[in-house]
């Protein structure tokens, strides 16, 4: 395992959601690893050490389990600093609870109204010297606010040591997806325009917004989870090989296949909300924000120009599951002269909630007719076993490895994609939950449908 090359770890949000949900875990994980640096709490909430450790415990118990010896060297490691972030005194005392650390990483589970504040408290009080930050999302809420954002924190922290963090990239489906592709020379030949008809990337969430209500409703789904978590799957989806050992590499061809992405046009859009929505706590009456999306968008590349690409996202669908189907172009004359579908020849990578990889194939029925079905070969395993997202980012941003992070120019990228229709300039329609949304999305995809639904895995 790397050594870790930060001497410290602070955390801002210490008695927050995300440190009790994902901060916690991680480092008790980390340690198990081999972390052994002061870990320092900081909020303000009026706690004292031992609350953060009994929250500390809670989390555990809640979120994977206690390991009595990582959890017993957690507490002994773990330090807390209860101040207000535009207290100059608050990060004097987190300095002083740095000790003789000289290269600190800095993650801020904070809103990012916060990310200049702190950013410059490190900065006066020498706490950001020779440091790493760690933001989380949302990076901006626009492209010209994710600018913003970026000159704000680049005042304080050189963009080699700015992580913006992620989950999906470190989730190892993600990543397997960039694998599977590069490690097999079978599938190189043939992914691009000149085999591959379509793609269609779908996250389904059964769920609705729950408690979430007022943040969602400022949001949607575009901002959410399309700008962000599928555009870069369709990033490791749709990329040129990386070139060279550079940790930059991968992070290079990302960049330029996210450039290279057409402008999303409102005829290109379809928006839906479920009916219920509105009855949601924190929701606006009439509000207009879309729980579901679908998207078609273009890659300018000669790889991939002319090959459509679909994206849908939303809430209260009928299945929790995130996957992408490759549809491959069929010959042009049918040896058998059957009628064969659009989508008898198709690839699957399955992301969440379990992990799989089908080849969609015809085989012959038994007799004396030359006819077949469809059939797919499939490779399944579940990710109990997986290093949790978190964990690896982390443990990734101690060690300065920078490959699995938001570089500023994809995050601009991104945004740049979708900037034409974030001004809710496509019509909203409704549909009803344990759907799958408006039936619009259909006539969107139209002849190179039909969507290809996710199913669980009972189902399958």
């Amino acid at each position: 395992m790397p050594n870790f090359q930060s001497d410290a770890f602070v955390f801002f949000g210490a008695t927050g959601d995300l440190a009790y949900k994902q901060i916690f875990p991680s480092l008790q994980g980390l340690i198990r690893e081999g972390l052994n640096m002061p870990i320092i709490g900081v909020a303000k909430s009026g706690w004292s050490l031992d609350q953060l450790r009994a929250r500390a415990k809670d989390s555990l118990e809640k979120h994977g389990g206690v390991d009595q010896n990582a959890f017993k060297k957690l507490t002994e490691l773990l330090r807390y600093v209860d101040g207000d972030y535009a207290d100059a005194a608050t990060f004097s005392n987190v300095r002083k609870e740095l000790g003789s650390a000289k290269q600190p990483t800095h993650y801020l589970a904070i809103p990012p109204s916060l990310f200049g504040t702190v950013a410059q408290g490190l900065a006066k009080s020498g706490c950001g010297d020779h440091a790493r930050v760690v933001v989380e999302k949302p990076f901006g809420h626009d492209l010209a606010s994710a600018q913003e954002l970026n000159r704000t924190i680049q005042q304080y922290f050189p963009e080699e040591r700015i992580y913006r963090i992620d989950h999906y990239l470190g989730k190892e489906p993600v990543q397997n997806i960039l694998y599977t592709r590069f490690a097999n020379p079978i599938f190189e030949p043939i992914w691009n325009r000149n085999y591959v008809r379509s793609i269609q990337i779908t996250m389904a969430e059964k769920f609705g917004v729950q408690d979430r209500g007022r943040f969602y409703d400022e949001t949607g789904a575009l901002r959410d989870v399309v700008q962000n978590h599928m555009l870069q799957v369709l990033a490791n989806l749709t990329m040129d090989p990386p070139t060279g050992e550079d940790h930059e590499a991968v992070r290079d061809e990302k960049a330029s296949l996210l450039k290279a992405i057409h402008p999303l046009t409102p005829e290109c859009v379809v928006r839906g909300q479920y009916n219920g929505y509105r009855n949601v706590p924190g929701v606006a009456a009439g509000s207009t924000v879309e729980t579901f999306i679908a998207i078609k968008l273009f890659i300018d590349t000669w790889r991939w120009a002319g090959v459509p690409i679909f994206i849908r996202a939303g809430k209260e669908l009928p299945v929790v599951a995130t996957e992408v189907v490759v549809e491959f172009k069929r010959p042009p004359r049918e040896t058998f002269s059957e009628l064969v579908p659009s989508t008898s020849s198709h690839m699957r990578l399955r992301v969440s909630p379990d992990i799989s990889i089908a080849l969609g194939v015809r085989v012959k029925i038994p007799g004396e007719r030359m006819v077949g079905s469809d059939v797919e070969l499939m490779l399944k395993r579940q990710a109990a076993g997986d290093e949790p997202p978190y964990q690896r980012l982390l443990g990734d941003a101690m060690r300065g490895v920078g490959e699995l992070f938001a570089r500023q120019d994809l995050v601009e990228a991104q945004w740049r994609a979708v900037q034409p229709i974030l001004s809710n300039v496509a019509p909203l329609y409704t549909y009803e939950p344990d759907t799958w949304g408006p039936k619009e999305a259909h006539q969107l995809i139209g002849n190179y449908g039909p969507w290809i639904d996710p199913q669980t895995p009972a189902e399958k």
